[in-house]
């Protein structure tokens, strides 16, 4: 089993939420998905030297919400 399905049954086992397992998983993978998409547009990886200057740059980050049919997604 991988870890996914070790958390979704120690999750049923320990009757635990299951909708925040999920959501929190679905976060990270939208987290995963932004920052893998912003290295791409942007054509180099966090904290290279290569954007400095540039005004190319990646100027920080703010919190979001994102609104789905079961839950928040942040």
């Amino acid at each position: 089993m991988n870890d996914f399905t070790t958390e979704i049954v120690q999750t049923l086992v320990t009757k635990g939420d299951l909708n925040e397992l999920f959501r929190s998983h679905l976060e990270k993978a939208i987290n995963t998905l932004l920052r893998t998409e912003l290295t791409a547009f942007l054509d180099y990886e966090k904290y290279d030297r290569t954007g400095f200057n540039s005004g190319n740059s990646r100027n920080g980050s703010y919190f979001r919400s994102i609104k789905s049919k079961p839950n928040m997604v942040n």
